[in-house]
């Protein structure tokens, strides 16, 4: 498999994020092995709270909430996955899979030896970290779902979602800060429209960005439709304490909360809320509420 790494200068004196990456190597599922980048902060014993992002993010959307989260007690685990940010880029389109992606991470799971797991996730960070959660359950503690879904390709999925996906195949030069800002209700600073262009020095690196949205499955017979079904059927079971926290103007993810709530048992009784003023990427529009909101539910 081959793969490019960006040059390390294009993360240079990023704004609001000071932190050193760590790395773990993953294989790839075709004979080698890939580099992935991780942001890890506080005290190794504490808790860990890990935060997996979308698309076409990458740690940096986590950096209003790493802080609260040091703070608070907790260890702050955020991976940029395969194709994101620091992490190596396989470079042809057919590399990536959803199955690739759920052992890519689940593997980095493993080797960063997380325990207690208290998981936030949003957009592809749920798609991924709740098959996590259905695989190996007895590895999380408590679930923050944050404007994402498991989809099975059984029910129609928004309109917005095949606009997006629309949108995003027909851009040969996938913007990464523009994108972020389209699903954001504020503006995206200047500093933070580059930080997220940064992993991106070339459409080369663009792989991961510009197929992620096709792996969605949006219909039944999707190759990834069925292990979503299986999952599904685990969170059936999951007691757990899950709580969504979803963000008012957010067309694509817009009332899958609802669902998690009914079907999970450990959403049962929750503080489930909805955060005024925030798009797609909660995490720029309202960081600091979600991670503190975050917080309380997970100190109980």
């Amino acid at each position: 498999m081959d793969a490019k790494r960006t040059p390390d200068d294009r993360f240079d004196n990023l704004a609001d994020f000071p932190y050193e990456p760590q790395y773990v190597d993953v294989d790839d599922g075709d004979g080698g092995t890939l580099r992935m980048a991780y942001v890890d902060e506080g005290e190794r014993d504490a808790p860990p709270v890990l935060m997996l992002h979308g698309e076409p993010t990458w740690s940096y959307l986590y950096r209003k909430m790493i802080p609260l989260f040091v703070d608070a007690g907790y260890r702050a685990v955020a991976p940029d996955l395969v194709g994101f940010g620091r992490s190596d880029k396989p470079t042809s389109r057919d590399d990536y899979s959803y199955a690739r992606y759920v052992d890519w991470t689940r593997q980095f799971v493993e080797k960063a030896r997380l325990e207690d797991i208290h998981l936030v996730c949003q957009d592809w960070g749920g798609l991924i970290g709740l098959r996590l959660v259905a695989d190996m359950p007895e590895r999380f503690a408590k679930v923050v779902a944050a404007n994402t879904f498991l989809p099975t390709g059984d029910e129609p999925l928004p309109d917005a979602f095949f606009k997006w996906r629309d949108l995003s195949q027909s851009m040969d030069d996938l913007d990464a800060g523009a994108v972020v800002d389209l699903g954001t209700v504020g503006e995206l600073s200047e500093d933070a429209m580059a930080a997220y262009r940064a992993p991106f020095p070339d459409t080369s690196y663009q792989a991961a960005a510009h197929v992620f949205p096709m792996l969605v499955p949006t219909s039944p017979d999707d190759p990834a439709s069925e292990a979503n079904r299986e999952a599904w059927d685990t969170l059936q079971q999951f007691e757990k304490p899950f709580l969504t926290l979803f963000g008012d103007s957010d067309p694509i993810m817009r009332g899958a909360d609802v669902i998690f709530q009914d079907i999970i048992p450990g959403a049962k009784g929750q503080p489930h809320g909805t955060i005024e003023g925030a798009g797609h990427f909660i995490q720029e529009d309202k960081g600091e509420e979600l991670a503190r909101r975050s917080v309380e539910f997970f100190r109980g």
